[in-house]
């Protein structure tokens, strides 16, 4: 089912319930202006299962051999009323993007969220500025903690998330007025970054290296040159109580880093990253998210459309 929901604060309707991206592709001579029409929907359990999958196997990286990714995906598809997917050719194509939120407190008996919290744990024990988030995800003094799973195809636009994140705050606020589990202390995004490495094609070569504008935070791997998969991670952060990285535990070969760059002066070398924002601090993080990302695209508006 397409959804229809509030983009910004106006009170102003839009007729569309697509959104439109612009992508361009060129040749030495000409430019070809390519429409990509973009649909939001609710997890759908009898489509979403592979798609879940392989958008989860990305999210945790070298990682992803730690959790059954199958059991994650079901759990995400038994709440069809949180979280939203992005398609673009219509309810039965795979979801090009996701965003849901689970329960720690209310799964915390299911073997795939001991998984995940113990994974958590460690992976925060080895950087003192997550370590807070040991006692957290464990309901250490009452915490409750909604944990944030979100990725995407890399030709989604960061534009495209806002709406999502938007569209969570209203599902939360409805389901915590049906009485539903979801009112939580503390939200937990997990996400990812990447550092850039020297290339061992450079090593090899001895080429010269480009000079590369870093996109750093204070606080996280300061020195380091670190980037976001997520632009919209660094939004976040400014409403975090507190974030950072960690290495995975399963590190890449030697050479993998450049295999996995598009670019050919430096390789990457990909990072786990948890970012967490009290619930009271949660809507104003999403409402600078959509003045950060503002768009002028029709996007959807106003209350829910399940038709």
């Amino acid at each position: 089912m397409a959804k229809r929901k509030t983009f910004d604060d106006s009170a102003a309707e839009r007729d569309s319930d697509e959104v439109s991206s612009l992508e361009e592709s060129s040749s030495e001579d000409d430019y070809e202006e390519i429409r990509q029409e973009f649909e939001f929907f609710d997890p759908q359990a009898s489509w979403d299962f592979e798609g879940f999958k392989r958008l989860l196997r990305q999210l945790f990286d070298a990682d992803a051999a730690s959790f059954h990714l199958g059991a994650i995906a079901d759990l995400i598809l038994a709440q069809p009323l949180l979280g939203s997917t992005i398609k673009t050719e219509g309810n039965e194509s795979d979801p090009h993007a996701f965003l849901t939120i689970l329960n720690l407190e209310e799964h915390k008996d299911k073997p795939v969220i001991k998984d995940l919290t113990g994974y958590i744990s460690n992976r925060a024990g080895t950087n003192a500025q997550l370590s807070p988030i040991k006692g957290l995800v464990n309901g250490d003094n009452g915490a409750k903690v909604g944990l944030i799973l979100t990725e995407r195809w890399v030709n989604i636009a960061t534009e495209l998330i806002p709406p999502m994140y938007r569209m969570l705050l209203e599902e939360i606020t409805w389901a915590i007025e049906d009485k539903e589990p979801y009112s939580f202390s503390h939200y937990l995004i997990v996400s990812k970054t990447y550092l850039a490495v020297p290339s061992m094609l450079d090593e090899e070569t001895n080429r010269p290296k480009k000079k590369m504008k870093p996109k750093t935070r204070k606080g996280i791997d300061e020195g380091k040159t670190m980037y976001y998969f997520h632009p919209e991670d660094e939004v976040l952060e400014r409403h975090a109580t507190l974030f950072g990285g960690f290495d995975y535990m399963q590190q890449s070969a030697e050479g993998e880093a450049d295999s996995k760059s598009t670019f050919h002066d430096f390789g990457i070398k990909q990072r786990g990253h948890l970012i967490l924002i009290e619930a009271a601090e949660f809507e104003a993080a999403v409402k600078d998210m959509e003045a950060e990302f503002a768009t002028q695209s029709t996007l959807p508006d106003a209350a829910m459309d399940e038709s």
